[in-house]
């Protein structure tokens, strides 16, 4: 018979977390801004990765060891000290990101229990959440290559409705891994060409320096390609592509391919049923289930920080209306092609995602307040630039936007126009995000919300008014989203 009294170990346990007096290291997160104390055996026999940082670590003359960890919010690190000293995580009333975040975290500090966990909590209670970020889901759990169960899941998704990872504008940010695993797929619902014409676009666009006219491609031009997509190559079924598809697509390529393959390709148009030595995969599944119509799809809110009002509000001032348009004759569609939620915090995915777009709204939730601070940018993003732009515009505006408290939109036109947007150098893409004067996204830890180095001066001269009252300058962000501007037909 055992007698089991966990309750009231994990309670002392606690306790002894809280208790100052007794610690012999000190974990240091947010850019040393912020500190936990812990004790040394706790945290190597929970956690493997405590072990074998402390290992590496030489104390103090008061024997005292200090770990640096900027990559993890206080947040998030409470709760994983808690977890590691009491076996109790709390999520009563935390969102859905925060719950992703602390898998993530999880598993960067090699707690299995916690990380497998919380990835079937979410697939089981979280899947609406996990399709609207499908994408950032998607990128994220093939970086850190540790997520099983969400990885199935997601395929399974993909399986049936492939459009929805193969036609997003990140899909060539993809790691290769995620590639791969998609290809593994035998029930993929789509023609196994269009198929390789994505391996293709995600190859070449892994390749910048690749000429853009085929016929001007190299021998070490191929070469280069075919390293790239050495994993990918192989997955592809040929010997399921029609005659025609051969010559139009395979045929330009064909140097990317091993002899022998592009033999038995050959052989197989003009004598299908001799054998061949390559390896002749199976058909896949080819229905293709498409997803629900977009009448449906308009259900999801369009944006998670603005509302309709917003827009039509952010739209008069475009056209320079004295009079707010009504919500049903908005003459813009606010086309979203950028969510920190879905596809990240990072600067550079800014850059990479923006570039090349023009007439653009970037609107920003402010941490800790309602404020929604914004811009327009009439001209077009540019990350091309080595030692960066101002770009010169008199139609710039930035803006605050009526939300909870704040009972008043504020708008403030562009008066130096020579210092209307900024185009970051391409040094400092994984710093600077967009700028419009003096208001701008900017991180020194290469995500917007990690820090509180986003920044607005209220006594800039180059937009008319000031649109924050705050005595500071700087600010941490929730959210941010980027929308295309679009004129309706």
């Amino acid at each position: 018979m055992f007698l089991k009294f966990f309750d009231k170990l994990s309670q002392n346990f606690i306790e002894l977390l809280n208790d100052k007096d007794d610690y012999n290291v000190i974990i240091e997160i947010e850019n040393k801004e912020k500190s936990f104390t812990a004790h040394s055996n706790i945290l190597k026999y929970r956690s493997p990765y405590f072990r074998k940082e402390l290992e590496n670590i030489q104390p103090n003359e008061n024997n005292i060891k200090t770990i640096i960890k900027s990559s993890v919010s206080s947040q998030i690190f409470d709760v994983i000290l808690k977890y590691i000293y009491g076996g109790i995580v709390n999520l009563e009333n935390v969102e859905t990101r925060f719950i992703f975040d602390l898998m993530l975290a999880a598993n960067e500090f090699e707690l299995k229990e916690l990380t497998n966990k919380l990835e079937i909590l979410l697939i089981d209670t979280k899947a609406s959440w996990l399709k609207t970020y499908f994408s950032l889901i998607y990128r994220t759990i093939f970086n850190e290559n540790n997520f099983k169960n969400l990885e199935n899941y997601c395929n399974d998704i993909i399986a049936k409705h492939p459009k929805i990872i193969f036609d997003s504008l990140d899909f060539t940010s993809l790691p290769v891994s995620a590639l791969v695993s998609l290809l593994k797929l035998d029930n993929l619902k789509i023609e196994e060409v269009k198929i390789w014409d994505y391996i293709i676009k995600w190859g070449i666009a892994q390749n910048s320096t690749l000429p853009t006219n085929l016929e001007e491609w190299s021998k070490e031009n191929f070469l280069t390609l075919k390293t790239t997509l050495q994993q990918c190559l192989p997955l592809v079924h040929y010997f399921h592509i029609s005659n025609t598809e051969i010559f139009d697509k395979i045929r330009p390529y064909k140097k990317l391919l091993d002899k022998q393959l592009w033999l038995d390709i050959n052989q197989h148009m003009i004598a299908p049923d001799r054998p061949v030595k390559s390896i002749i995969l199976p058909a896949r599944s080819t229905l293709v289930t498409e997803l629900p119509p977009r009448a449906e799809e308009s259900k999801e809110p369009f944006s998670t920080i603005i509302s309709e009002e917003h827009v039509a509000e952010i739209s008069s001032w475009i056209d320079r209306k004295t009079t707010t348009y009504s919500t049903t004759n908005i003459p813009y569609k606010f086309k979203l092609i950028l969510s920190g939620f879905k596809d990240g915090f990072a600067l550079q995915t800014f850059w990479n995602i923006c570039h090349g777009h023009a007439e653009t709204v970037v609107v920003i939730k402010v941490k800790g307040t309602d404020e929604i601070l914004g811009g327009y940018n009439p001209l077009t993003w540019d990350n091309s630039y080595f030692d960066g732009k101002w770009m010169e515009t008199k139609d710039s505006f930035i803006f605050s936007l009526k939300n909870g408290n704040i009972q008043n939109s504020i708008l403030s036109r562009v008066q130096n126009i020579n210092y209307a947007i900024r185009n970051a150098p391409k040094y400092y893409q994984n710093r600077f995000g967009p700028r419009f004067g003096d208001i701008y996204l900017y991180s020194e830890k290469s995500d917007f919300t990690l820090d509180n180095q986003n920044q607005y001066s209220v006594t800039s001269k180059d937009y008319e008014k000031p649109i924050r009252t705050s005595s500071s300058d700087y600010f941490s962000i929730v959210n941010y989203e980027v929308f295309k501007i679009v004129r309706k037909s």
